[in-house]
């Protein structure tokens, strides 16, 4: 019995009261059998599922109803066939561990869904080989769209996918000498909020545990160094750990740098790590040499994760707009996708702003809990910190 006989269409009518005695097929309800029973097009029906914003209420409500009655299931490979879309998109990170992520992809994924996207997440592991793999891979998928937080500044997967025409959009770090939709944060502010407001604590020997030598790694430094040159104080290399490469989400390494620091003359009275999971590392490192945060070292983090707030010293930092960097990629993707010609790439860099917490506040002083953003000018530094 083929799925729109008259006996389908009485199950999908015994809601309003017209019972049947017919054997209901078990074959696949199709998206045409819920079109003509309602009395809509496929297209309208197709809409519905998609969320498509110019549908009226009260007909989304009617096709959903009977969607949940049926059960009814897309067939994502027809679709794909009819529409020359998968409806997926892929997302190639550096560490699925690191929560910074982890919350971009929460709110890439939210904004697909909504238009009948699915999302894959793949992990580079901070290898360069691995993420040209991985791309490669997502491809052979023929995906819709890419998002890729490259793990260093080979060209030659992007420019595979600019010959087969596969959309992408680099988020967090940016590569030299590509064009490419970007979304990111104004690293270089990031790097100048963290420093100043160490400075404004009263730290004079502030020190700097690096990132990889990629955009984010490298301008979160500078802006460090700005920092320290505007406000007269010497920049010396004494005070900055680098390593050729680093995790991440290691806390091993922060505490391994701190312990370096701790070592150095002179000692820092302030530390800015490259982001919050060295940075808590380094919190380890201090408080394990019987070291108290801040009276005697003062630590400030980038990433402002989630549970920066919930720590031992909840740790002060430099939020990023993790959830604004998913948002707005999804927004650009969905653009691009949809349209029927390229858009221009789009590079959008959002502005950081910082989160004061009691790893950098000492008790006796009011918390300034999103003190400022990266446009409004600095404080006068404060004279230097007392050691208690």
């Amino acid at each position: 019995m083929a799925v729109g006989h008259p006996c389908l269409l009485s199950r999908l009518s015994y809601s309003h009261g017209l019972a049947s005695n017919c054997i209901v097929s078990t074959m696949m309800v199709r998206m045409k059998d819920i079109a003509q029973d309602l009395g809509l097009s496929v297209v309208t029906i197709s809409k519905v599922l998609r969320n498509h914003p110019d549908i009226a209420e009260e007909t989304r409500e009617r096709v959903l109803q009977r969607v949940k009655e049926l059960d009814y299931q897309p067939n994502l490979m027809a679709r794909s066939l009819v529409t020359g879309r998968s409806f997926i998109v892929g997302l190639v990170v550096p560490s699925l561990l690191h929560p910074f992520f982890a919350e971009v992809a929460k709110a890439l994924s939210a904004v697909l869904a909504e238009r009948g996207y699915s999302l894959i997440i793949s992990s580079s592991e901070e290898d360069q080989k691995t993420e040209n793999k991985e791309i490669q891979q997502l491809m052979a998928r023929r995906l819709d769209a890419l998002v890729i937080a490259s793990s260093g500044n080979d060209m030659e997967a992007f420019e595979r996918m600019d010959r087969h025409g596969l959309p992408y959009v680099l988020i967090d770090r940016d590569i030299t000498g590509l064009t490419a939709n970007f979304v990111g944060t104004n690293d270089e502010t990031a790097g100048r909020l963290a420093t100043e407001h160490l400075i404004e604590q009263g730290c004079r020997n502030i020190a700097h545990i690096r990132g990889r030598d990629n955009s984010t790694g490298v301008r979160r430094f500078e802006g460090y160094r700005q920092a320290l040159l505007r406000h007269g104080l010497p920049y010396t290399e004494k005070l900055v750990v680098a390593r050729r490469s680093v995790d991440i989400d290691s806390i091993w390494h922060g505490a391994e740098a701190m312990r370096m620091l701790l070592e150095r003359s002179p000692r820092p009275d302030g530390v800015f790590a490259y982001n919050d999971p060295l940075a808590i590392g380094a919190m380890k490192a201090i408080l394990d040499a019987g070291l108290r945060i801040p009276e005697d070292i003062a630590v400030i983090g980038c990433g402002n994760l989630h549970y920066d707030g919930l720590l031992r010293v909840p740790l002060s930092s430099i939020d990023q707009n993790s959830q604004t960097i998913g948002e707005r990629t999804g927004q650009i993707l969905l653009r691009i996708i949809e349209s029927k010609v390229r858009p221009h790439p789009v590079n959008v860099i959002l502005e950081p702003s910082l989160i004061a917490r009691d790893s950098t506040v000492l008790k006796s002083q009011p918390a300034m809990h999103q003190a400022r953003r990266g446009g409004t000018q600095p404080k006068k530094s404060e004279p230097a910190r007392k050691k208690a």
